[in-house]
């Protein structure tokens, strides 16, 4: 499979990994835009928001779940961070797998584009 993400998971690139089970990985960006910037990925490829179905809903609550405890584990959550969903080209999603970024460890402005 040529998916970047895909091949993290699957080890075939190697990752720094800041969480893991057996539905969900989390790893650290390797062009970071923030002190800590975390990719959340599920496991099973799906391309995008856009490719959800509603059999997807406790998936994606997990990954919430994961944001918040990754975002506690690297001093974050009381300063405050962002989790980002790019949906399509247009809005920046540079990898066709549904990811969350964590961002966190600085001040963010608004709106973000």
């Amino acid at each position: 499979m040529s998916c970047l993400f895909c091949r993290i998971i699957n080890r075939e690139i190697p990752s720094k990994i800041a969480f893991e089970n057996d539905r969900v990985l989390a790893f650290y960006d390797v062009n970071p835009q923030a002190p800590v910037h975390i990719l959340i990925v599920p496991k099973r490829h799906i391309a995008g928001l856009n490719d959800i179905t509603v059999k997807d809903n406790e998936l994606l609550g997990e990954i919430q779940n994961i944001a918040r405890e990754l975002a506690r584990r690297e001093n974050i959550a009381d300063d405050g961070y962002r989790v980002v969903v790019n949906c399509g080209a247009n809005a920046g999603q540079a990898v066709a797998h549904l990811h969350y970024h964590l961002l966190g460890g600085r001040k963010f402005s608004w709106p973000p584009g």
